[in-house]
């Protein structure tokens, strides 16, 4: 009886760990935001396990299922789509109702987008906050932003191509079009790392369209 809370990669299917491999090939489960997209990993390396869903819609019923898996003694592998789970993912839920159950949990730590972002973007690092995604609407996104005007950290957020512009908008506005750094498809083919002002960002995006998941991270105080 185990949950395992395995890090896959985010990008390059090279990144992942042979202890990942391992437990991925070990466990009698492995519980996933998307099954389609986890089966392309596993099919690259050869892994033949059950797969089922796990995400915010179904996460209460799929997790008492897994939990009684769990109690009866089988293995449990968590995943997310890419990267570490329980970050920016209902995964932290069945990590949580394990531990309230008694249950084992052990992680296989690996890459994560908001790591990889902050050691590539050359700002400090010694102190960061990871905001996750900002509100979708306006009035929320430029309250949120506005209440880290104060902050002397790295600000990481996560972004969707959709709303980059209008991120990219609301943080020249509320915070004085600051120097920030975007990060598109980190470890992919097309790995892109974009510094400069709000504004020029805007630019930038406005002549090449965004694509991809993006990672933006500010620091006021080292401009």
């Amino acid at each position: 009886m185990m949950l395992y809370v395995v890090s896959t990669p985010i990008g390059n299917l090279k990144d992942i760990t042979l202890r990942a491999l391992q437990t991925l090939k070990s466990v009698d489960l492995i519980a996933t935001e998307d099954t389609r997209h986890t089966k392309i990993l596993l099919d690259h390396y050869g892994i033949q396990k059950p797969l089922t869903s796990f995400f915010d819609h179904n996460q209460s019923l799929k997790g008492q299922y897994l939990l009684g898996l769990l109690k009866e003694g089988k293995s449990v592998a968590l995943v997310s789509d890419a990267g570490t789970p329980g970050i920016s993912d209902p995964g932290y839920s069945l990590i949580q109702l394990a531990y309230d159950h008694h249950v084992p949990v052990t992680v296989i730590p690996g890459v994560t987008a908001l790591i990889t972002a902050l050691t590539l973007s050359g700002l400090p690092a010694h102190r960061f906050i990871f905001e996750g995604f900002l509100p979708p609407k306006t009035v929320g996104r430029r309250k949120k932003l506005q209440s880290l005007k104060q902050e002397e950290g790295t600000v990481i957020f996560y972004e969707s191509p959709h709303r980059l512009l209008k991120t990219l908008e609301d943080i020249k506005q509320e915070l004085s079009d600051p120097c920030l750094v975007v990060a598109r498809e980190l470890t992919k083919k097309f790995e892109e790392v974009k510094k400069g002002r709000a504004s020029d960002l805007m630019a930038h995006f406005s002549a090449h369209p965004p694509k991809g998941e993006f990672v933006l991270l500010i620091n006021l105080t080292s401009e």
